[in-house]
């Protein structure tokens, strides 16, 4: 829930700055915007209980992996987003 509203904050933002610069996207980055926050918070739940599971060190699931993990996730969200919503 609290990712959710987060996203959702986070995409009004981005598409107040989007309406400014480029409105015809302003949709597409919104919803980006929160599916990534959703998704990126998952990640970081997640990883550190896989690793655990796996009976690996979970510090090893520490920030700059999961951020690594994240900023994929997300170009690939905003590209498969932004190609359903223009039909490309």
């Amino acid at each position: 829930m609290v990712s959710l509203l987060l996203g959702i904050t986070m995409g009004v933002g981005v598409s107040l700055i989007a309406a400014l610069r480029a409105p015809e996207i302003v949709l597409v980055v919104s919803l980006t915007m929160v599916a990534i926050v959703i998704v990126g918070s998952m990640i970081g739940m997640m990883l550190p209980l896989i690793f655990t599971r796996l009976k690996l060190d979970p510090a090893t699931a520490s920030a700059p992996m999961i951020t690594t993990i994240s900023d994929i996730t997300g170009i690939i969200i905003y590209f498969s987003m932004a190609k359903w919503f223009f039909g490309l």
